[in-house]
């Protein structure tokens, strides 16, 4: 499942409340946190594969400026984030949760038009869901894939620590 950024459809609702603001989006503050959020298991689910280990693996990976995280946080508490890998101009995302409605999906819109200012044309959704589709994200052949990240991850990407320009979402 990939999300080419310049083909990102958020709803109607989801829109409204990009537009209302009542929020505050950052980069890289709060990369622990939002890996444990992601790491807390979800309605319905037995566990979750964000096991102690993998942790400290993103960890790593965050402080030597591979990993990233976008955190959403609502009344002074982190709300939602997401978190993945950057390799060149190309965005892997790992997981993503949210605490308060929309959280997630408001990370996920900042994050798309950050990746769309700094040139990187697409995301790494990984799982094929629903939710993701509804947003703009298709699925792609293994070998489309192959094809299309393999110039990416090559290219000049964006040092670290990531900052993000909020304006307009």
């Amino acid at each position: 499942m990939v999300l080419f950024v310049d083909e990102f459809r958020p709803s109607r609702s989801l829109a409204k409340r990009l537009r209302r603001g009542d929020y505050e989006v950052t980069a890289d503050r709060a990369f622990a946190g939002v890996l444990q959020g992601c790491a807390e298991p979800r309605r319905n689910d037995q566990g979750t594969w964000l096991v102690p280990q993998m942790m400290r693996a993103y960890e790593r990976l965050h402080a030597a400026g591979v990993a990233h995280s976008i955190e959403v946080w609502m009344d002074g508490a982190l709300a939602g984030g997401l978190y993945g890998v950057a390799l060149g101009r190309a965005f892997f995302g790992e997981s993503m949760f949210a605490r308060r409605t929309d959280a997630s999906k408001i990370a996920f819109a900042h994050l798309v038009a950050q990746l769309a200012r700094w040139a990187f044309p697409l995301i790494d959704c990984q799982m094929s869901t629903m939710h993701l589709a509804s947003l703009g994200a298709r699925e792609v052949s293994r070998a489309a894939f192959a094809r299309l990240i393999e110039p990416l991850v090559g290219q000049q990407g964006i040092a670290a620590p990531w900052r993000l320009d909020t304006r307009g979402g």
